[in-house]
C-alpha cells in the first residue's frame, strides 16, 4: 500500500504537466494560426470578397453597384501591402452562406478570410420600389475553413444623415464605413490583430 500511493501521486503529477504542456502548444498554435492570419510582419493575406447581395434584388442597379462597391474596396486595401484583395464573381446569399463553399473558394484562392457583403437600399414612399440614396452596406467575415467570425454594418444615413449625394457615393462610403467596423470587431477578437483596413 505504500509503494503504490507515491507511483500514483507520481502518475498524477506526470498526467498533469504534459497536460499543461500539451495546452500550452496548443495555445501557442491557435496564437500562432491567428497571428498567420493577422499579423501585419507576415506574408501577403489574400482575403476574398463575393458580389454583394443585393437588395431589392432588382437586375437594372446590380453592376453599378457592383463597380461602387469593388471601387470601394480596392482603395482601401490599396493601403497596405500585406494584404490583397481577391474578387470573386459568385453570389453567396448573405443570410445563408454554405460553409464548404467558402472553404473550397479560401481553398482554391489561397486565401486565409471570405467576406460576404450586402448593399440593401432604402425605399421612399408606398406602392413600387422607389430607391433612396441611402443604402446600409453589411459584411460577414469567415475563416479558410468556412467558420463564421463576425459581421459588421454601416447605414450611411444614421451615420452621416446624408440626404444628397449620387447612391455610387452613398456605396462607396458605406463600403469604407463597414470595413473600417470590421477591423474594429477583428481587433476585439484578436489582439493581436492589426486591422488592413483603419483610418
Amino acid at each position: 500500500m505504500s509503494v503504490i500511493l507515491p507511483q500514483h501521486s507520481s502518475m498524477k503529477k506526470i498526467f498533469i504537466l504534459f497536460s499543461f504542456a500539451s495546452l500550452v502548444v496548443i495555445t501557442g498554435c491557435h496564437s500562432a494560426s491567428a497571428h498567420a492570419i493577422f499579423g501585419r510582419d507576415t506574408k501577403v493575406n489574400n482575403i476574398i470578397y463575393f458580389n454583394p447581395e443585393i437588395f431589392p434584388d432588382v437586375e437594372e442597379i446590380k453592376e453599378p453597384t457592383y463597380s461602387s462597391f469593388f471601387s470601394a474596396v480596392s482603395d482601401r486595401y490599396g493601403r497596405f501591402r500585406n494584404y490583397k484583395m481577391l474578387r470573386v464573381d459568385a453570389n453567396i446569399p448573405f443570410d445563408s452562406a454554405n460553409a464548404e463553399l467558402l472553404k473550397e473558394f479560401c481553398e482554391n484562392n489561397n486565401a486565409d478570410l471570405a467576406v460576404v457583403p450586402k448593399v440593401k437600399f432604402f425605399k421612399v414612399g408606398l406602392g413600387k420600389y422607389v430607391f433612396s440614396n441611402q443604402v446600409v452596406v453589411s459584411l460577414k467575415i469567415y475563416d479558410a475553413q468556412g467558420n463564421y467570425i463576425t459581421e459588421t454594418n454601416y447605414d450611411t444615413y444614421r451615420k452621416n444623415a446624408r440626404l444628397l449625394g449620387s447612391a455610387e457615393n452613398s456605396i462607396k462610403i458605406g463600403t469604407a464605413g463597414a470595413m473600417r467596423n470590421m477591423g474594429k470587431s477583428l481587433r476585439k477578437l484578436h489582439h493581436e490583430f492589426e486591422a488592413p483596413i483603419e483610418n
